[in-house]
């Protein structure tokens, strides 16, 4: 797992803390390599790596299927959980004092879980999601619980315009009194996009106000769609 780790420090912090400030989302290219993301899609299949399968439709939260991982997770997985957080939390603590939220987060992954364990939330989160010809996801925020870690990240696991088409990743920004922004990206296969799980805080003439935030997942119109979300707390069910 030293590769991984490395790739990670590797990263250009100040400038994704920078964008996560200015949009509340920020994309690191390359952070899996193709046998990451080759690995992580053929073992979709082996059902004892997971403790739950949705199939979207039967909830209406959109046609294709996720599985959540469980405990202990994948190496790979835990690696990138447990080594990308300390680099966010200070952006999580930012904005909670930004909005006057008394909660700060603690520096290192295994604290926030233990707070997650002694609230009841004991599942895992990390999941990976599955889309076909059709797909797609609804507008969703993915908190799990009262304790919830303000950022998460999605990873790409396979090739947009050659592996599927359509299925762009969407965010939509609510400021108080004002319509709704919507904004597409694309990643790429093994590209990370980092964003946040509710909210950000943005600056006005009074102070700070919250900008609240939804993601989700445009129709795929053909092939087929992989990508490995991780969510830093954990969940009640």
């Amino acid at each position: 797992m030293n590769d991984i780790i490395q790739r990670i420090e590797n990263i250009d912090w100040q400038s994704i803390t920078e964008a996560l400030h200015q949009n509340g989302y920020a994309l690191v290219p390359g952070l899996l390599s193709d046998n990451e993301c080759k690995t992580l899609k053929s073992n979709y299949d082996n059902t004892a790596l997971y403790r739950k399968t949705v199939v979207m439709a039967r909830h209406r939260f959109g046609l294709g299927e996720y599985r959540y991982f469980n405990y202990p997770l994948p190496d790979l997985i835990q690696t990138i959980r447990t080594n990308v957080y300390p680099h966010l939390v200070s952006v999580a603590n930012t904005w909670f004092k930004a909005l006057k939220i008394d909660i700060g987060f603690p520096l290192e992954h295994a604290a926030l879980l233990q707070q997650c364990h002694d609230n009841n939330q004991r599942k895992a989160t990390p999941l990976i999601l599955k889309y076909g010809k059709g797909g797609f996801n609804t507008l969703h925020q993915d908190l799990y619980g009262d304790i919830y870690f303000p950022i998460q990240l999605v990873l790409m696991l396979n090739e947009p315009e050659k592996d599927f088409t359509g299925g762009e990743f969407v965010l939509t920004q609510q400021i108080p009194r004002a319509q709704s922004k919507a904004i597409v990206i694309n990643p790429k296969k093994g590209d990370a996009l980092i964003f946040t799980t509710n909210f950000k805080p943005e600056k006005g003439a009074k102070g700070y106000y919250r900008v609240n935030m939804k993601h989700g997942v445009s129709e795929v119109k053909e092939g087929s769609r992989y990508t490995l979300g991780i969510i830093f707390h954990d969940a009640v069910s």
